[in-house]
């Protein structure tokens, strides 16, 4: 199979969009599947705040900066999320004037209907391209992230 070109200059398309199309097709997919799973309040840009969260909680500026936006912004999403019993805000226990977003009974289940929808979805992918191929795909997308984080352990794409 060849390679996807651009349509106006007839090139190859760059990396950038090879890895950006599929996951916008991954993005629609999980947001309409969670939508008819009753997750109707949830929009694509949520997933940046799960995404980002540590398993003891995070503060907004860490889940800012992880996301790569800014803390108002940030801010903004964990307030909605929180309005609607996805995450809550305790006292920092390191900081008393700091407070850690941590995740509700509500997110773990949300994060069960996103693992189930994802795996529906990559079985799908699968069956396109072949298992072989589509667990290749994802060993050499896992690598190049390992290879691609900075000495602290983190994506170098969270550092603003």
């Amino acid at each position: 199979m060849s390679s996807p070109v651009y349509p106006l200059s007839g090139r190859p398309m760059q990396m950038g969009l090879l890895l950006k199309l599929p996951y916008v097709a991954l993005e629609r997919h999980l947001t309409r599947r969670l939508h008819e799973l009753g997750f109707a309040e949830l929009r694509p840009a949520h997933f940046a705040v799960f995404q980002s969260l540590m398993p003891q909680g995070s503060r907004l500026t860490e889940l800012a900066e992880t996301a790569g936006m800014t803390k108002q912004s940030m801010g903004y999403l964990v307030d909605y999320l929180e309005g609607h019993g996805y995450l809550r805000r305790v006292p920092d226990p390191l900081d008393q004037r700091a407070q850690l977003i941590r995740i509700t009974q509500k997110s773990k289940k949300l994060d069960e209907a996103v693992e189930t929808v994802l795996n529906e979805l990559h079985d799908a992918w699968a069956g396109r391209i072949g298992r072989a191929k589509f667990n290749e795909l994802r060993d050499l997308l896992g690598d190049l992230v390992n290879a691609l984080r900075d000495t602290a352990g983190a994506p170098v794409h969270s550092r603003r």
